[in-house]
């Protein structure tokens, strides 16, 4: 079986190679009887976790020489994340890399990983992953279809709006920002005295265009590499969340695959998050200097009124105790 090490030391290098060419699906080589999986993802080709599944499929092909290769469908080319989740579930894609905050209804443990200032950091947030928060999450997939790979990260979400600074929570009041499907956002936004409005991240740029929002909340790298910040000028660095990526595979393809390559698709995935961290440091570098080339205008919050305020529904979710026994343990790492 491949080791841990062996895929980082001969691999960490190809991460950064250019993605492949065309707007498709990356190619899989043609190898006779070759079992093909497929993998989506709804960011665009040369995002850090796009380029870590990538790396993932080289991995795969390189072990079994070309017996097991894998073609990734990036840029939403399958659609919404949500949509993502069902079809890896029931089989009709095998792979598939979602934002936690779409995950919490049906897997409860994913929750307290997307609750308001649960992390303090992304070294915070990455040493509790790498101390076992990461496994016990992963492990609560089992149930429902899906395999847990690995958890990637997601970085500080912050507000941004086309309006105006915000400094502290008073000054959402009344604007309209898109949040992801999920409770725990649409809870915080509405919290915090502005108005949630659940939208997918492709239609987003478009809402702000036309007024229809005044602004989202997310992470800097996804702030520009959906070009948000061509309508949005203003980015408040409430860093209100670091809710992480996680990497599922169907729980029909594992169980299919043999012993040896179940044991060696793992591998890969727990390896590739070494890869996706180096990415996702060197882009969100790029990120801010881009953004704030463009004249995107950046300021600092008042963070003690900003956990004031949401601390009503932290302290409501931690009212139960699996989620409170997975957020003491992440406060162990702090």
């Amino acid at each position: 079986m491949i080791s841990r090490r062996r895929l980082l030391a001969g691999s960490l290098g190809a991460a950064c190679a250019a993605p492949l060419a065309g707007c498709g699906a990356d190619p899989a080589p043609a190898v006779a009887g070759a079992r093909l999986l497929t993998a989506s993802d709804v960011h665009v080709s040369d995002y850090p976790t796009v380029e870590a599944v990538r790396w993932i499929g080289r991995m795969l092909e390189r072990e079994t020489g070309g017996r097991l290769s894998l073609r990734l469908y990036h840029s939403g080319q399958l659609g919404r994340e949500s949509e993502a989740i069902d079809m890896v579930r029931f089989g009709a894609i095998d792979i598939t890399r979602v934002y936690s905050g779409a995950l919490n209804n049906a897997f409860p443990l994913t929750r307290a990983l997307c609750l308001p200032y649960v992390f303090d950091s992304v070294a915070h947030m990455r040493r509790a992953l790498d101390g076992g928060v990461a496994d016990d999450v992963l492990r609560g997939f089992e149930a429902r279809g899906l395999v847990g790979l690995a958890i990637y990260d997601s970085g500080a979400r912050c507000f941004y709006n086309t309006r105006h600074p915000v400094h502290e929570p008073r000054d959402l009041h009344g604007l309209k920002l898109r949040v992801a499907s999920s409770d725990i956002f649409i809870e915080l936004v509405r919290l915090l005295g502005a108005n949630p409005t659940p939208m997918s991240l492709g239609d987003t740029f478009s809402g702000m265009e036309t007024h229809m929002i005044d602004g989202a909340e997310n992470n800097l790298r996804s702030f520009h590499s959906s070009r948000h910040f061509e309508a949005a000028h203003y980015w408040s660095g409430s860093e209100h969340s670091y809710a992480p990526d996680v990497l599922l595979v169907s729980r029909r393809t594992f169980e299919s695959l043999r012993a040896d390559d179940r044991r060696l698709l793992v591998d890969a995935a727990r390896a590739s998050v070494a890869v996706m961290r180096r990415l996702w440091d060197a882009s969100e570098d790029v990120a801010r200097r881009a953004v704030l080339d463009y004249g995107v205008k950046f300021n600092e919050v008042d963070m003690a009124a900003f956990r004031a305020a949401a601390e009503p529904l932290r302290r409501r979710y931690l009212a139960q105790p699996e989620l409170d026994a997975l957020y003491r343990r992440i406060r162990r790492f702090a």
